[in-house]
């Protein structure tokens, strides 16, 4: 009987929506909103070459736009600054604050003020001159290269370990200069020294702070108080000691200096 009574209901609802759905289908009048067209995306075989290496560059395209953040970190003064500043936050026992996500967006900023200069010469003689048909594809590839190949050997130029490695399990010759290293060696090169630089910054850093955990560690020791965890002691005290050297200052000061 239950079930009966629902068919019926449904049979109801169904009868008295009918009409409307009709209506709704009808032809739209003056003044209401257009229906959005259907797009047919279709795949067939080229019929030329010119199509081959337009869906070539659009794939080529795709790839840059997915690698994007990956160039960010790898090719600029990000990698250095974030491991620095991440750096900070274990020497000062910090656990959530700064959260990551702050140390990050300071990172990125401190990218764009360093690489400012980098940043404006692409966009005044790569960018610029393919928007207004002064150049094509190939050479705006060359003349963004360019300026990031600079920045990134500049930072290798008192210290090209890194480089001479790459090139020799690359078994290519010894270069002269840096039009003769590749691309595909620069960048390995650039982040292991990056990596290198950030961990050495990174000692310096945890020595005074670790100083003070060991003298809030025997003091406690001496005291008997080997119950009480050292890091809630020696926390405060190093917080103040960051604050009154302007620790933040000091420290961003010294690592935008650090690149050449």
């Amino acid at each position: 009987m239950k079930r009966f009574k629902t068919l019926i209901l449904i049979v109801l609802i169904v009868v008295v929506l009918t009409p409307a759905v009709g209506f709704a289908q009808e032809s739209p009048q003056e003044g209401d909103p257009l229906e959005i067209p259907f797009v047919d995306l279709t795949v067939r075989q080229p019929e030329t070459n010119n199509e081959v290496a337009l869906s070539i560059q659009l794939l080529l395209l795709l790839t840059v736009i997915a690698l994007a953040p990956s160039i960010i970190i790898l090719m600029t003064s990000f990698l250095r600054i974030a491991i620095v500043f991440d750096f900070i936050k274990r020497s000062l026992s910090l656990q959530q604050v700064p959260p990551t996500q702050v140390l990050m967006g300071i990172a990125l900023f401190l990218t764009v003020f360093i690489m400012w200069p980098t940043l404006t010469d692409i966009y005044d003689n790569a960018f610029r001159p393919f928007a207004d048909g002064e150049i094509e594809v190939e050479e705006l590839y060359e003349r963004t290269e360019s300026p990031l190949r600079l920045f990134m050997y500049r930072q290798m130029q008192e210290d090209p370990g890194t480089i001479s490695l790459f090139m020799r399990m690359s078994n290519l010759p010894r270069p002269d200069n840096l039009s003769d290293v590749p691309t595909h060696v620069l960048i390995p090169s650039f982040v292991l020294h990056e990596l290198t630089v950030a961990f050495k910054i990174g000692i310096l850093l945890f020595i005074p702070f670790i100083i003070i955990d060991m003298v809030v560690a025997s003091t406690l020791m001496s005291m008997g108080m080997i119950m009480l965890p050292p890091v809630m002691i020696s926390l405060p005290f190093k917080l103040i000691l960051f604050v009154l050297v302007d620790g933040w200052g000091l420290i961003t000061e010294q690592l935008v200096r650090s690149f050449q």
